[in-house]
This record gives structure tokens, sequence and C-alpha cells, in this order.
């Protein structure tokens, strides 16, 4: 089975850092192309972040440029999102994309 395992959420003041983790098993993500999206309530799920297996590059959206930074640890076969600077417009649940498989969401609230 392939599965995308995701931690990390949670409860986070305006300024504050979480970091996103996700996991997978039963296939290799090494030659994936991977990415975060988010979705916040009354809103549409947007694109985050993704990066290339292929060349390395990376995409961000504007809204999340210099805080947020995707990275890939090959041996522990998981994609990160080190999430900096938060605010509570970043406030959604975080989905991991790697080729068809999501996973199961995250939370993430930023507030006082």
């Amino acid at each position: 089975q392939l599965q995308l395992v995701e931690s990390g959420g949670g409860l986070v003041q305006p300024g504050g850092s979480l970091r996103l983790s996700c996991a997978a098993s039963g296939f290799s993500l090494e030659y994936y192309h991977v990415g975060w999206f988010r979705q916040a309530p009354g809103k549409e799920r947007e694109g985050v972040s993704c990066f290339s297996s292929s060349d390395g590059s990376t995409y961000y959206a504007d809204s999340v440029k210099g805080r947020f930074t995707i990275s890939r640890d090959k041996a522990k076969n998981t994609v990160y999102l080190q999430m900096n600077s938060l605010k509570p417009e970043d406030t959604a649940v975080y989905y991991c994309y790697v080729g068809n498989s999501w996973g199961q969401g995250t939370q993430v609230t930023v507030e006082l």
C-alpha cells in the first residue's frame, strides 16, 4: 500500500514556527514531485510549496515566500515543510501530496 502520514500540526502563536512531516510508506518518494497544499474554512485548496526530485527546483506561493521551506530526507523517506514567522492567515488544514497519494491532513492554527 502507498501511504502518506502527516504530523507536526498544532496550535502556535503568531510569529512562531512549526515543522510538518509527511512520511511515505510502501514506496520511495525520491523520484516524485512532492508538494504541500492547504485549505482554510470557506476557501479553496491552494498550493503552498512544491519540490522537484528531478532537478531540485522549488516553488513557493507568494504568501509564504521567505517564511516556509520545503525539504526531503531521503534516508527517512520523509518530506518536510518548515514554517516560520507564522501568521493567523496561515491557519488551515495542510495536506502533503506525492504522485497519486494525499496525506490525511494536519491542522495548523495560528492565534494568540
